[in-house]
């Protein structure tokens, strides 16, 4: 018996991972094999999708089980991150499917950016292609700990080991060139639509002894920087009192922990005070841990207001007004440097210019080149920026929500970049 079929077998948590890749390298089909063969799809679903497939004269189209627009499903296509759910025994699980055009990168950023994993596709036929670097190098500048390379569609070129060991080969070099770390890859060869090294081992990859994709999903260990970082709370709302209650403030622990009686300092302000009480939705608690969403209650009544930060009073940040970041740009419209935009940072918005391009990231070939006067769609560039009224901002390295920041365009209310502090 296998350790997922095993119910006496500890969960080891949930696992948000992202599957990415070219167009047609076979992601949505990827997931619709996890699904199917992990027993995770309703009968309803399943008969919809033999009836489709049959009126195309396709065998069963599992692809169709995660494509779930209209537009995805006369194109064969993926638009729009498409997010499905799943559990073994060892593990639950939370997909994210991106899109393979170049033209929705963004999406995949979005789906990134809480992603624990990265599962790569690549097809065997056409090996590592600019997608693919674009991809893994996004991957990597996001912080997403773990990247499996999976060499999908080995069916087509007749399970032959020379090829999936060429792809290998051609990714490590590519990674050592843009800095990601061999030890945080792994590399699975494999076919979707027959379903060999997916759940099961199948017949056809005998040469092959490493894990199946879902064993590598089911043991990737899931850890959090933050858990040991300094306490960092956004204000999201703050609660009128009533007759009978303090001012609360609402949001959620994005880094540390807090417990009843420390000292807080509340920023930008800088007014320092404690923690009076800690309120979930039922009960009053003694602590609060990290992404746990709570109202907090301070022994003295400050100004506080949606947009600040409660931090630790002994580890309490500088506030800055000036950030260098890397932008991932995301609009068909340039960036325009002469114009102000709106930088959203946690809880926090405020009137933000780029004030000078340092240099661009060229994906072909994982060099940086000297800054041009503007950033066009899909560009990745290193940037200096100047805000109107100062934030309290970490490294993206060092916490993801409190390093990271998107930028929107005011006139049309677009997200037109995401930002990594740097």
């Amino acid at each position: 018996m296998s350790a997922r079929e095993n119910p006496n077998v500890l969960e080891h948590g949930v696992l948000r991972f992202l599957t990415a890749g070219s167009v047609d390298d076979g992601k949505s089909t990827l997931i619709g094999r996890l699904l199917y063969d992990t027993k995770a799809v309703l009968a309803d679903q399943l008969a919809a999708v033999t009836r489709t497939s049959e009126q195309r004269g396709q065998a069963l189209d599992l692809s169709l089980l995660t494509d779930g627009l209209t537009a995805e499903r006369e194109q064969g296509i993926t638009i729009d991150v498409a997010y499905r759910y799943f559990a073994t025994a060892l593990r639950k699980f939370i997909i994210a499917d991106a899109p393979g055009h170049e033209q929705y990168t963004r999406n995949m950023v979005t789906a990134a950016s809480t992603a624990h994993l990265a599962v790569l596709l690549v097809d065997a036929r056409h090996g590592i292609v600019k997608q693919t670097r674009r991809h893994a190098t996004l991957a990597h500048l996001l912080g997403i700990p773990h990247l499996v390379v999976a060499v999908n569609k080995m069916d087509l070129v007749d399970y032959r080991e020379e090829d999936y060991a060429r792809i290998v080969a051609d990714f490590r070099a590519f990674a050592q060139r843009t800095g990601i770390d061999d030890a945080t890859v792994r590399f699975v060869p494999m076919s979707a639509l027959t379903g060999d090294m997916v759940v099961d081992r199948g017949d056809q990859l005998s040469w092959y002894s490493g894990p199946t994709l879902l064993q590598v999903l089911e043991t990737a260990p899931i850890g959090s920087r933050t858990t040991r970082a300094s306490f960092r709370f956004p204000v999201q709302f703050v609660a009128r009192p009533t007759d009978n209650t303090a001012r609360g403030y609402l949001g959620r622990v994005e880094a540390g922990s807090i417990s009843v009686g420390d000292a807080v300092t509340v920023l930008p302000s800088g007014r320092t005070t404690k923690i009076r009480e800690i309120r979930s939705y039922d009960a009053s608690l003694p602590r609060a841990q990290l992404h746990d969403a709570v109202t907090l209650t301070l022994t003295e009544e400050i100004d506080v207001s949606r947009g600040d930060m409660i931090v630790s009073a002994a580890t309490a940040p500088e506030a800055t007004r000036s950030l260098s970041a890397t932008l991932c740009w995301f609009d068909e419209r340039a960036l325009d440097r002469r114009r102000t935009y709106l930088l959203r940072h946690t809880t926090r918005e405020v009137r933000a210019r780029i004030d000078r391009l340092d240099h661009l990231w060229n994906v072909s070939t994982q060099e940086e080149e000297p800054a041009p006067e503007a950033l066009a769609m899909n560009d990745i560039g290193q940037a200096t920026i100047l805000l109107a009224q100062p934030i309290v901002a970490d490294r993206y390295d060092d916490n993801h929500a409190t390093g990271s920041f998107i930028l929107i365009d005011e006139a049309t209310n677009g997200t037109v970049a995401a930002g990594m502090i740097r």
